[in-house]
């Protein structure tokens, strides 16, 4: 079974995350920050990854410690899930289109991380919470799950339809990129013969 469960606890947060990657994008996640809960969410569902998340950050300074440290959690979960990686298609790419918002993710669990993030958010907040985490939250997840990862805004201007098109887009290019291919099921995507 490709699942894992990862606690995190600093001074400033505690957090545990559970994943399933073979699931069905049944999804509970509690993080004290509801914009964040509500892309998360879209995050299991449309990656089929089953995705438990409980976090308690510091909110009296902020969301960033809360939502910076649930990426690093998540992505330290995927990568231990994943495991040797024989047999995943490895890549994945998306154009998630949502209203005015076209957004097009493309990843590679190449243990090689890396994050380039081009989304031009035109508010400064959805709701409460700080368009900027985005970022954080990515540039986490990226680094901790060893993911080269490009997050691209074709075009948009609802701050609300960015973020959740990133969100849902990062989730159809990971779920393809976690899948399973039965012709090479013993085998590495890669050349190296390491990943």
């Amino acid at each position: 079974m490709r699942q894992a469960k990862i606690t995190r606890s600093t001074a400033e947060t505690e957090i545990t995350v559970e994943i399933n990657l073979d699931g069905t994008g049944v999804y509970d996640n509690q993080t004290g920050v509801g914009f964040f809960d509500h892309m998360l969410d879209q995050l299991s569902r449309h990656s089929l990854i089953d995705m438990t998340i409980r976090a308690k950050g510091d909110y009296h300074i902020d969301d960033h410690h809360t939502v910076e440290d649930t990426g690093i959690a998540l992505g330290q979960a995927l990568s231990n899930a994943l495991g040797d990686k024989k047999g995943i298609n490895r890549y994945g790419s998306c154009h998630m289109p949502m209203d005015d918002t076209q957004v097009r993710a493309a990843l590679d669990l190449s243990a090689r991380p890396f994050l380039i993030f081009n989304l031009d958010f035109p508010t400064d907040k959805i709701g409460t919470f700080d368009t900027e985490l985005v970022r954080e939250f990515f540039q986490a997840f990226s680094t901790h799950g060893g993911i080269t990862l490009h997050i691209d805004q074709i075009h948009g201007f609802n701050s609300h339809h960015i973020a959740e098109a990133a969100f849902k887009a990062v989730a159809r290019a990971l779920r393809g990129a976690v899948e399973t291919d039965p012709r090479m099921a013993q085998s590495l995507p890669s050349t190296k013969g390491s990943l």
